[in-house]
């Protein structure tokens, strides 16, 4: 080949690796100073995310029922939340639409974990439980009332959020096991609901399950002795509710003919 030539290739290819060193480079640049002058607002823009106290349980197994036979048309859920930390759980029942004017009922069983040393004031529990309804004319009441589960603090309010209703809240509990019953009974209108209503709803809330906790199983074993029947000591099914469901609806059809 002719020493030119030679020459020449020998120049290209020096020319071209130099090339792409150089290309190389500055892409290698290009990287860094993106890194160096993007990654603090990048930063700054990210906020932590806290992981929620308590978690809502996807499909859950019901360890209570609440079965009140003249609410069969009521809508009905159940939920599971447990506590991320301490382990604690919480079912919750309700029958009826929660902002509704027609009869809605809510009954939450918290077994406690290590979340919490020991339950607070069982009034100051109740209003700050139902803070989500936005409680008005709130009303600690001095007498409890007689359940099969014990006697039940009591405080009637307004729930103010959607249909203005009147509600009776109450709460139960108890140190051994470390259970607390709690929930709210409310319908549409100023008329406060009658006790012996919410004792008798009540009266149907029942142990499925209770798992591996013992002392559960005889606390509501306990309170099936106890049971009144909505008044009427009898060993036969329960009566029908006639203070429930039924006689609350007609109550509202009666105020609505009267307008």
């Amino acid at each position: 080949m002719h020493p030119a030539l030679q020459s020449w290739r020998d120049e290209l290819s020096a020319r071209l690796v130099r090339f792409l060193a150089y290309l190389g480079g500055a892409a290698v640049l290009s990287t860094v100073a993106s890194h160096l002058f993007q990654s603090p607002k990048v930063m700054g823009a990210i906020t932590p995310v806290h992981p929620p106290e308590w978690m809502d349980v996807e499909r859950p197994f019901p360890a209570f029922a609440l079965s009140i036979p003249e609410a069969a048309h009521a809508p009905a859920s159940y939920a599971v939340r447990r506590h991320a930390a301490g382990g604690g759980r919480k079912d919750i029942l309700a029958l009826g639409k929660p902002d509704g004017a027609l009869p809605y009922l809510q009954v939450e069983i918290y077994r406690a974990g290590s979340e919490i040393v020991g339950f607070d004031d069982p009034k100051m529990e109740i209003i700050a439980n139902a803070h989500a309804l936005k409680p008005t004319h709130v009303n600690p009441l001095e007498e409890p009332l007689p359940s099969k589960f014990g006697p039940l603090t009591l405080v009637s309010f307004i729930a103010a959020k959607g249909t203005q209703r009147s509600c009776l809240a109450f709460m139960r509990t108890y140190s051994d096991p470390r259970v607390q019953l709690s929930g709210w009974f409310c319908q549409g209108g100023m008329e406060f609901i009658e006790q012996n209503t919410l004792a008798c709803a009540l009266d149907r809330l029942t142990l499925l399950a209770a798992g591996s906790e013992p002392k559960l199983g005889a606390l509501f074993a306990q309170a099936e002795l106890n049971r009144s029947y909505c008044g009427q000591r009898v060993l036969a099914a329960t009566p029908k509710y006639h203070l429930l469901w039924k006689a609350l609806d007609k109550k509202l059809e009666l105020r609505r003919s009267d307008r």
